[in-house]
């Protein structure tokens, strides 16, 4: 494994002592193969960290836990690096664990290592159960700030929620369905990727309200549970695909599009419209060849500004506590898709 890094360095941005990251790096024995991924994780996030690295000042470790499908964390961690230049009152070090699919334990876990590990702040994306709720506290009350990322924890003491208007989107996307199909008759299919996601809850109960006064005739059907991910939902949508007729509209609040566009065309009952959220690498493709209708979009970079900021504050490295906005959204459409910019 090469690498040109101090090994004190590796270690702590993975988490792992020195004497287990010499062990990953020189293939010695007894090393797991989930170690040796988190090394190799580290050495990536040293490499797109090397102009900090090379800065002068108070050096801080923010630590992201995030469930989502690869495809958005990816987004969140180059949005990170990217606005990283610019926080110039600190050299913030983000280290991120991210899995398609974190049950409570994989969570708490992840937090407990933070929490004797040591964090200057935790932003967390993660699912509004009292188990998780509990470690954030426990987080909180060893004195690390948290932050939630899109969609909140109720209760606990976090300081800051980052993210979109989730109930604004919910009805943005009854307002776009309304305004292409009219007020008749017919099916919407509604996708979740988790109901403890309190995030796409919120759009989902916006949703329907809205639906439901702008069309009333419309039946609403779900095929949630699907995390996301390609494999699950398309197992998810083979069950609810079955018998069932032309379904007129689609907002998939919680991703995995591929998977649902491909089990509607099996089943020949493509929508007249389709609304998803965010512009990641697949629904980018999908809204290009005209497969996607709408995609709401949110800037992963304003709301990483606004961690940091919110972090550095915390921290009294701000002088002025900082106005975090909640997240505009766009809407993005087959002929105003953005051009991919490597900002900063």
């Amino acid at each position: 494994m090469t690498h040109r890094f101090p090994i004190k360095e590796i270690a702590r941005q993975s988490g792992l002592s020195t004497a287990t990251v010499d062990r990953a790096i020189n293939n010695r024995a007894n090393v797991s193969p989930q170690t040796k991924a988190r090394v190799s994780a580290a050495i990536s996030e040293l490499e797109g960290q090397e102009a900090q690295l090379a800065a002068r000042g108070r050096r801080l470790f923010f630590d992201f836990v995030i469930e989502a499908p690869t495809r958005f964390s990816r987004e969140v961690q180059r949005a990170a690096e990217q606005v990283l230049p610019c926080i110039g009152s600190a050299v913030c070090r983000p280290r991120f664990q991210a899995q398609e699919i974190m049950s409570e334990d994989d969570v708490t876990a992840a937090l407990s290592r933070i929490a004797k590990l040591g964090s200057h702040g935790v932003c967390i994306k993660a699912r509004d159960l009292p188990t998780i709720r509990s470690a954030v506290d426990q987080l909180i009350a060893a004195g690390i700030p948290v932050i939630t990322l899109v969609t909140d924890l109720t209760t606990t003491k976090r300081i800051a929620y980052v993210g979109l208007d989730n109930e604004s989107a919910g009805r943005t996307a009854a307002y776009l369905i309304a305004k292409t199909i009219g007020d008749g008759d017919g099916t919407v299919l509604t996708s979740r990727s988790n109901d403890r996601f309190l995030g796409e809850e919120e759009r989902e109960v916006a949703f329907k309200a809205s639906l439901n006064q702008l069309c009333p005739n419309l039946r609403v059907i779900d095929a949630s549970g699907g995390s996301g991910v390609h494999v699950e939902t398309s197992r998810i949508m083979q069950g609810v695909v079955a018998g069932l007729d032309q379904v007129c509209a689609v907002y998939s609040m919680g991703g995995g599009n591929t998977a649902i566009l491909n089990a509607l065309e099996q089943n020949g009952s493509l929508p007249d419209v389709f609304v998803a959220h965010d512009l990641d690498h697949d629904n980018r493709q999908l809204i290009n060849d005209g497969r996607l209708s709408y995609v709401l979009h949110h800037d992963l970079h304003v709301d990483l500004q606004n961690v940091f900021q919110a972090f550095l504050h915390h921290h009294r490295l701000l002088p002025v506590s900082p106005q975090i906005a909640i997240s505009h959204i766009q809407v993005i459409t087959p002929e105003n898709i953005p051009p991919v910019i490597r900002r900063f």
